[in-house]
């Protein structure tokens, strides 16, 4: 015989239904702390809209993964299935498989970077190192330092795990060492523990710009100096207009440096391969919280990577990627100096995938995007860059994705929207504000 159980509260008065918290979300008062910040922000919504194929979006980080040779990857993947199936299908390591961890050694010797396999830890794209490597370090209230603006991926993994983030101030050739000192220096005099310090170097997301060799050095002997850990995202470091790849700050400090790499950008997000490459003591907490949360990474989509690496000429693939990047930064820097109005500047990225303007006094670009929206053409607001939601007068620009005329059309479209914008201030006052409940999540396509 079934018994049948009911669920009450009790009280001092006797017996009560139980709550399930409110009508929108039966489970919202048992949810963890940390899950309190989870939420999905207004943009999300915008950019449902903005996916749509009349609009222009200047917005997303897609490579463009079409400039692949789809038909030798597809044989690549079928050859792998008849050739290695069983093993392919199976449960791998949680450090990864071995072959490719000794190819991906290969791979950052481009940017100077001596390593050993042992201490590579492959991961679901380096966004789930930034996850594993937050997780291991950050308790609820430690500071995270961070590049103002800063990867909103970042922002959101830092928020999840109660992190503080203080923003370090940065200029066109990147963060400023004196005042990743002076904020360092403030935070310990007051008894903030500072667990890491996040950066990328190369071609920043959102801004654009690249940490000078000399600014590098400081970073690295500021750092040293205070003990704090330097935790570098490169996905972008092989994408650079113009000569070689730049020296990683991993290879100039391998005691002090935690580096991201990620398949991604040079090879194709769907496979979702990436790694870390720490520490002997810090990679083997990596594998620990690896395995911990998914027992061990596909091994199908790390054998295909690496029977790519093996078989392919992937180097000139990053060639090629290269160069279809770069005219796509010039039709969007071309079309930024002719059509936008007086007021805006911009960056001028060497490399990857993004430009960050600022717009002219009073205008806010949070407020503009439903506008933009619907004169269909698509950005990502500054306010998603910051863990405060400042960056307001901010946008970032991508040209990764679209065609240049199309991206040529994305900017005649914006800069009807600026100018809109502007009469509207001039006549009436500052733009409103707009409100701002957290970290901005606009979605993985967007970051």
């Amino acid at each position: 015989m079934k018994r049948r159980w009911t669920v009450t509260n009790e009280t001092d008065h006797g017996r009560t239904p139980a709550t399930h918290g409110s009508r929108i979300d039966a489970y919202v008062d048992r949810y963890a702390a940390r899950a309190t910040g989870m939420v999905a922000s207004e943009i999300r919504a915008l950019f449902a809209v903005a996916s749509r194929p009349e609009v222009v979006s200047l917005a997303g980080g897609m490579p463009y993964v079409t400039a692949l040779p789809l038909d030798v990857v597809g044989e690549l993947v079928a050859d792998l299935v008849n050739r290695r199936g069983p093993e392919a299908l199976q449960y791998g390591s949680g450090q990864g498989d071995p072959a490719l961890r000794e190819q991906i050694c290969e791979v950052m010797r481009m940017e100077g970077i001596d390593a050993g396999a042992d201490d590579v830890v492959v991961t679901v794209g380096s966004q789930q190192a930034l996850d594993l490597i937050t997780r291991i370090f950050v308790d609820p209230g430690d500071i995270v330092l961070a590049e103002g603006p800063s990867y909103v991926g970042a922002l959101g993994t830092f928020s999840a795990y109660q992190a503080k983030v203080v923003h370090i101030a940065m200029d066109d050739q990147g963060l400023i060492p004196e005042s990743l000192a002076q904020t360092i220096y403030a935070l310990q005099a007051s008894g903030q523990r500072i667990k890491f310090l996040y950066t990328i170097p190369t071609f920043q997301n959102p801004a654009g710009v690249t940490l000078n060799l000399v600014r590098r050095r400081q970073v690295l002997e500021i750092c040293q100096k205070a003990g704090i850990l330097v935790v570098e995202d490169n996905p972008y470091g092989m994408l650079g207009f113009d000569g070689e790849p730049l020296r990683a700050l991993r290879a100039d400090d391998p005691d002090g440096v935690v580096y991201l790499g990620s398949f991604s950008k040079t090879l194709a997000p769907g496979f979702r391969v990436g790694w870390a490459l720490a520490p002997h003591a810090i990679r083997q907490k990596l594998v620990l919280a690896m395995e911990s949360a998914v027992l061990s990474h596909s091994t199908f989509t790390q054998l295909a990577v690496g029977q790519y690496l093996a078989t392919q000429p992937w180097r000139e693939q990053i060639k090629t990627f290269r160069e279809l990047y770069r005219e796509r930064r010039d039709a969007l820097l071309g079309a930024l100096e002719t059509l936008m109005p007086e007021g805006c500047t911009w960056t001028k990225p060497a490399g990857g995938f993004f430009v960050w303007m600022t717009l002219p006094e009073g205008l806010n670009s949070k407020a503009m995007l439903p506008q933009a929206v619907d004169k269909r053409v698509a950005f990502v607001p500054g306010t998603g860059f910051y863990a405060d939601g400042s960056g307001s007068r901010h946008m970032r620009l991508s040209y990764c994705y679209p065609q240049p005329d199309r991206i040529r059309e994305g900017v005649r479209r914006l800069a009807g929207v600026i100018e809109e914008e502007l009469r509207t201030v001039e006549m009436f006052g500052t733009r409103s504000r707009g409100g701002h409940s957290g970290v901005d999540t606009p979605g993985p396509d967007l970051a």
